[in-house]
């Protein structure tokens, strides 16, 4: 019984692994695809980690230094009390800047801004980012 058990977490967890490869390579072919499109420089930044969304940023033209800010942010939980505080701010920042920047991506595709917010949506904001993607990348506008 035990084992049956472990065979299933063990299932899950390579089914999972895979979902995950997956959605890394759709994601990194569609910004790519839209870093082409765009016309922005280094579109193959789109398969390195973090180096991505210094790429998105760069497709919406704005400012790298939020990033910075959101990637040492954790150093601030060394300060104490307001550390974490801190910390949460600059995150809760950092996501309303990418949401700012991601408007400006739909925008710079000719496509409705507002397409975003559909993404605060539960569940349904984890699949409309697939498509949204998608219609960014390989839809003409």
């Amino acid at each position: 019984m035990a084992l049956d058990a472990l065979a299933l977490v063990g299932a899950m967890g390579i089914f999972a692994f895979i979902i995950g490869i997956g959605m890394y390579i759709y994601f990194a072919l569609t910004l790519m695809t839209v870093a082409k499109k765009t016309g922005t420089k280094h579109p193959w930044l789109a398969w390195i980690p973090l180096a991505n969304i210094f790429l998105v940023v760069n497709v919406a033209e704005g400012q790298w230094w939020p990033i910075l800010v959101a990637i040492l942010a954790p150093l601030l939980v060394f300060i104490p009390v307001a550390g974490f505080v801190l910390f949460m701010v600059v995150h809760v920042l950092f996501v309303i800047y990418m949401f700012a920047v991601m408007w400006k991506v739909c925008e710079k595709r000719n496509r409705p801004g507002w397409w975003v917010l559909l993404l605060l949506i539960p569940i349904f904001g984890t699949v409309w980012a697939f498509i949204m993607w998608g219609l960014l990348a390989w839809s003409e506008a």
